[in-house]
């Protein structure tokens, strides 16, 4: 069937492509080979200039969500160069600062985990409120969380926890927009992908390398199939899911206790 997804034609406000192993960046491309048209934000000038090469054709910004003046700035520019409405918007943004490498969850400091806080969750709801009347009255909002805030993974530290604070923001946000519009909120959640960020976290690949032995297929998920199911979230076709998290991870989950790993930590 032809635009099954209905994507052909509409717009898009993309936040977080960094290169072309970033998520945003194999939504975007996606959202683009369906006809969708899109606008990039990115947080700044060295980003803006690396992450034009990707998409030389479509408007770019500059906006670091770590400022509140930043992010209503970039709407009002947007606004005045007449590029929405839009149909659908990517929050794809996180940040930890693991300068310390890792630390035990109590010795978390707490600027730290109030930077992340602020650029991996509350961006999320000054976004959507600067932007408000520059979306669809039934316009998709998606973010990316991860597959389980339940598992305390040491190198990962505090980020569950704030990935964990983002995943209760989409119903929160799904009520108060419910006011005035039929805005829906959802998150794509990922197992470990092979990103340039995830790079950045310690003990990474180590952790990566596992979940490769713990998917029932023995192949670790893709950032393509992450991305795929943030395309369909931002789509018509799923207009009956709202104030979810759809966990995007191979069948990890269901695969700890697999007899082969398990033989190889008791031998």
């Amino acid at each position: 069937m032809a635009d099954f997804l209905q994507l052909s034609g509409r717009k898009f406000l993309i936040f977080g492509v960094a290169n072309k192993k970033s998520v945003a960046y194999a939504v975007a491309s996606m959202l683009r080979g369906e006809g969708a048209e899109c606008v990039f934000v990115v947080r700044d000038e060295t980003l803006l200039a690396r992450a034009k090469t990707l998409f030389p054709d479509a408007p770019f910004y500059c906006c670091d969500v770590e400022h509140s003046e930043a992010i209503a700035d970039l709407a009002s520019k947007i606004a005045a160069d007449r590029l929405g409405p839009f149909d659908g918007l990517l929050h794809s943004i996180a940040f930890a600062d693991y300068s310390d490498g890792v630390r035990p969850f109590h010795e978390t400091r707490k600027e730290a985990f109030l930077q992340a806080l602020d650029i991996s969750c509350f961006s999320l709801v000054e976004i959507v409120n600067a932007f408000k009347n520059l979306l669809t009255k039934t316009a998709s909002v998606v973010t990316v969380s991860i597959s389980t805030t339940r598992m305390a993974s040491e190198n990962y530290g505090y980020m569950a926890p704030i990935k964990a604070a983002l995943d209760s923001t989409l119903a929160f946000l799904t009520k108060s927009f419910s006011s005035f519009s039929e805005v829906r909120f959802n998150a794509v959640a990922p197992s470990l992908l092979k990103t340039s960020a995830s790079a950045g976290i310690p003990g990474y690949m180590d952790s990566y390398l596992f979940a490769e032995q713990v998917i029932p297929r023995r192949r670790a998920l893709t950032t393509e199939e992450a991305a795929s199911a943030a395309v369909f979230l931002l789509s018509p076709r799923s207009s009956g899911i709202t104030a979810q998290k759809i966990i995007v991870d191979a069948g990890m989950g269901i695969n700890f206790f697999d007899a082969a790993i398990v033989k190889k930590v008791v031998e």
